[in-house]
């Protein structure tokens, strides 16, 4: 069961390559996993000394558009951004120690190895601080095979005599029509979406006229054709990026998305916190403006590996830690709150708790918190969630081209995703933590925040309103 992500209850392809400078190996990041057992570790660098990368040479390792965000948001490139150093890599790997992924902000490498006298070696190099085991590959896998979809989308059903039929209270909860009336439906904002899977996103007819820019798949087991795995992305995006009048419009119909797996629906392990932090920092170097992600983690099949409620600061987790600098590169993080309410977690789950990002919880239309919906507040105690949406239940498609209605944090969260992004394009000379405060100012309980509501529900006529006021102040 894809446990964390967030299914109450349950719970074209591009290829692109960047340029070199980026720091990403298409062809490391996709290694197979041949028969016999293998593990991934997580090697924790020291430094970057010697590096032969320097930040008043951005344009060697940073694309036009990653430089161009932060000098437009008026951010200071560091030396988070500068890559992992190549010499300490070509000393890690070996015919005996695969080379999986790397994370230039947190000086981490994803590696593959077979026998524990390898790890023993890689902790013997000098810049190496730490070496974590993050990964066991199962004893089998699970074939993914495509669900039937229906051709005709829901014949039988009746839409509501609104223009945006089945979505209409999905936005409207929050106000954001009025930002779609004042021509403001994303164009020229890219959101990335971060996912386990989207089923037939390529087939049904409704998703054809979706923006999608490309896909990525992350994970380093023998991967397959996104289309071909969970529905979960599907309904997921849906929540944004539909554009059938009278039946469903999206929140941000009009933008372009590009479509990242990196959830493991086989495995829950501390290696998909790797892959959720290579997709982040692959959409920063696309220029990518918002990530909506309706992921989360907390425990895992190695029990050893669990989170604890101490870690949840922002900066422990590395998904957490990563999360957390995203609005220094100019980019707004939506992430679900979390489904644990009802479990014995009961709290935000990771990387909800990161600093900077609008956690969304769920309520349902009468506006009353979901039952499900993770609480607050962080450990050190900052408030969490940071705001509601309508998620008990939320109306998306499913994998199979049906409009139904599902339960999760992780269909409010994209319903506000595609609402920042029309608030973006609104005032496109804001930074993304000045457009994530007026989210929050704008929230119907921003005086008296709690560790249920957060901040509450954002109401967009009032924050489209907000970033004019400090327009004028600026002035």
């Amino acid at each position: 069961m894809m446990r964390r992500l967030f299914l109450f209850f349950l719970c074209l392809t591009a290829v692109t390559r960047l340029i070199a400078a980026d720091g990403i190996q298409d062809d490391e990041r996709q290694k197979k996993f041949p028969g016999g057992k293998c593990f991934l570790y997580r090697v924790q660098l020291s430094d970057k000394n010697g590096t032969p990368y320097r930040l008043d040479r951005a344009e060697e390792f940073l694309s036009s558009k990653s430089i161009e965000r932060r000098r437009r948001q008026r951010l200071a490139i560091d030396s988070t951004d500068l890559p992992v150093n190549p010499h300490y890599i070509q000393r890690v790997i070996s015919d005996k120690v695969t080379l999986i992924g790397q994370s230039k902000w947190n000086n981490t490498l994803l590696v593959k190895v077979r026998d524990a006298k390898d790890v023993k070696a890689l902790r013997s190099l000098p810049f190496v601080k730490e070496v974590i085991k993050v990964w066991t590959s199962p004893d089998s896998v699970k074939p993914t095979v495509r669900t039937l979809f229906h051709k005709e989308l829901n014949k039988w059903e009746t839409a509501p005599e609104d223009e945006y039929g089945f979505a209409g209270a999905n936005i409207d909860l929050v106000k954001g029509r009025s930002l779609h009336q004042m021509g403001c439906r994303g164009k020229g904002m890219t959101i990335a979406v971060f996912d386990g899977g989207f089923m037939n996103v390529d087939r049904i007819p409704a998703m054809k006229n979706v923006k999608i820019v490309g896909t990525r798949d992350f994970l380093s087991f023998p991967s397959t054709d996104i289309y071909k795995e969970a529905d979960h992305g599907t309904k997921v995006l849906s929540a944004m990026a539909l554009n059938m009048p009278g039946t469903y419009i999206g929140t941000a119909p009009d933008a372009e998305f590009w479509l990242m797996r990196t959830e493991d629906v086989q495995t829950e392990s501390l290696a998909e916190e790797d892959y959720w932090t290579f997709a982040a920092e692959f959409a920063d170097s696309l220029g990518v403006d918002i990530i909506s992600s309706s992921l989360g983690f907390q425990d895992f099949d190695d029990k050893t590996t669990d989170h604890q409620y101490v870690e949840l600061d922002g900066e422990h987790a590395l998904i957490s830690r990563t999360a957390s600098m995203l609005s220094a590169k100019g980019i707004v993080l939506v992430n679900s709150a979390g489904n644990e309410g009802v479990g014995t977690w009961k709290k935000i789950n990771f990387p909800a708790d990161a600093k900077d990002i609008l956690a969304v919880g769920a309520v349902n239309k009468s506006k009353k918190n979901a039952t499900f919906s993770s609480v607050g507040p962080t450990q050190d105690g900052r408030v969490k969630p940071d705001i509601m949406a309508l998620g008990s239940p939320a109306s998306v498609m499913s994998g199979r081209g049906m409009i139904n209605s599902d339960m999760g944090t992780s269909f409010a969260a994209p319903i506000i995703s595609g609402l920042v992004a029309c608030l973006w394009q609104s005032a496109p000379l804001k930074t993304a933590t000045q457009v994530m405060e007026a989210v929050r100012r704008s929230s119907d309980n921003y005086a008296t925040p709690n560790n249920v509501f957060g901040y509450g529900i954002p109401d967009f006529e009032k924050a489209v309103e907000l970033l004019k006021m400090k327009d004028k102040n600026e002035r």
